[in-house]
């Protein structure tokens, strides 16, 4: 059954947008359709891409620079589907991930959204099983994840970081909670402004969070999570 919308907000990332449909291509499980927000892209995706060339229902959407946040809720303004999952372009999935995603979800209807583990690169990212608790100490979740339509909260569109804790910080105070599957389901390919751009644990601790290069960035970090803190009362 056709039931999911992909929606993949890209700026300026041609290359790893192909990879990523040609990931969508291989599924076991067909989506609805994929809704590619062109956030601004200096050179227009409708120009590079060829729907035909993927074999996809493929709608694409461009509007001026306001970030991924605004571009994930406006892709979501557009779908259809009964199902959701927000993809970025630097993402490649296993085959069978929406597949697995969707049947979990079939499986426990008291869920509002379903997440799993996933590669940075080579590097693993594992999450671990839902915890309301443990979300409001740390993010485990990641953007990538199947959620009910029905269940969806928009993304903060003021926040510059964080905007995936949020939602699901958002979404855990209304009740609804996530499932995870204990499996590696797909791979972020690191780049520059991407997830790319995260340190490692032992970074954000002393003396390593004194160090040119990282001082700042650990002071972004805080600030963000600051505010995260302050709106959801951590």
């Amino acid at each position: 059954m056709q039931l999911i919308s992909i929606i993949i907000p890209v700026y300026n990332h041609w290359p790893e947008l192909k990879q990523a449909l040609r990931s969508i291509q291989a599924q076991t499980q067909r989506p609805l359709e994929v809704i590619i927000v062109d956030d601004g892209s200096q050179a227009p995706i409708a120009g590079q891409i060829d729907a035909r060339e993927f074999g996809l229902e493929i709608k694409l959407h461009r509007q001026a620079n306001q970030g991924a946040a605004a571009a994930r809720n406006a892709g979501f303004a557009i779908s259809r589907g009964e199902f959701v999952i927000f993809w970025d372009a630097d993402v490649i999935a296993m085959p069978a991930m929406l597949q697995k995603m969707h049947n979990v979800l079939t499986l426990h209807p008291e869920a509002s959204y379903v997440y799993s583990d996933f590669f940075y690169g080579k590097k693993k990212m594992p999450a671990q099983k839902f915890d309301a608790r443990d979300l409001r100490k740390k993010n485990y979740i990641m953007t990538t994840s199947l959620v009910r339509r029905d269940n969806f909260a928009a993304f903060d569109e003021k926040l510059k970081r964080f905007q995936d804790w949020d939602l699901w910080l958002t979404l855990s105070a209304r009740g609804q909670n996530g499932i995870y599957i204990p499996e590696f389901l797909f791979t972020v390919t690191p780049r520059k402004n991407g997830i790319s751009s995260w340190l490692p644990g032992f970074a954000y601790k002393k003396p390593w969070s004194w160090l040119p290069g990282i001082r700042r960035k650990v002071r972004e970090f805080n600030k963000a999570k600051k505010i995260i803190a302050d709106k959801h009362r951590l």
